[in-house]
């Protein structure tokens, strides 16, 4: 019954094409922005779960 309803929708071969250039855009955009991305930033976030809660306080004092 699912193939005779797929069947009938046109251009319906699209679709998979579509899903897979949106997963392979993003995924590449995302490893371009990895590789590209600015070293003291990957640093501070990396630290940034394991800073003390009252580290995290003291810093939103001065914002």
């Amino acid at each position: 019954m699912q193939k005779e309803i797929l069947r009938s929708i046109e251009n319906i071969e699209i679709y998979p094409i579509i899903s897979l250039l949106i997963f392979v855009i993003f995924f590449v955009s995302m490893f371009w922005w990895v590789i590209r991305a600015d070293k003291g930033y990957i640093d501070k976030m990396k630290e940034m779960p394991l800073k003390d809660e009252h580290q995290k306080d003291k810093s939103y004092e001065n914002v």
